[in-house]
């Protein structure tokens, strides 16, 4: 099993490295056309030439989600912004109070609802209990 590690890494090596070049944006290839990557990641594949350099020269990479940023020429921290602090998120809250104040008929649409499905228990213990009753009047004749 040892002897085919080699091949198998070389293979997932190979394969991965296609799939991120067919995956990634034009725009984020570097240095060649998408195309003339995807032939040498294919053709200097097993020599491990295509799928390295696709990995160190095809692409930009992206620091880390947390790591620093880049934003008019200072770099800055990207942070965290809590939900209540989001105004984005607040606005889709007070959307979302709008539409419920807008929709209280369907309260009380849902309290008749309620009303029905409770008397149709009732009903139906009512003729549970009735069902019930019958078999012990016929076991005593």
């Amino acid at each position: 099993m040892l002897r085919y590690l080699p091949f198998l890494l070389v293979l997932a090596l190979w394969i991965y490295a296609f799939i991120d070049c067919l995956n990634t944006p034009e725009e984020e290839v570097r240095g060649l056309p998408k195309v003339v990557w995807v032939i040498i990641i294919l053709l200097f594949g097993e020599v491990l030439v295509g799928p390295v350099a696709w990995l160190v020269a095809g692409r930009n990479r992206r620091g880390p989600a947390g790591g620093p940023a880049s934003v008019g020429g200072t770099r800055q921290r990207a942070r965290f912004v809590a939900p209540d602090d989001n105004p984005e998120f607040l606005k889709s809250l007070k959307a979302e109070n709008r539409a419920d104040e807008s929709g209280k008929d369907d309260g009380r649409r849902d309290e008749t609802l309620l009303k029905h499905w409770e008397a149709d228990l009732r009903r139906r213990e009512e003729e549970l209990k009735k069902r019930e009753d019958r078999p012990r009047s016929d076991e005593e004749s």
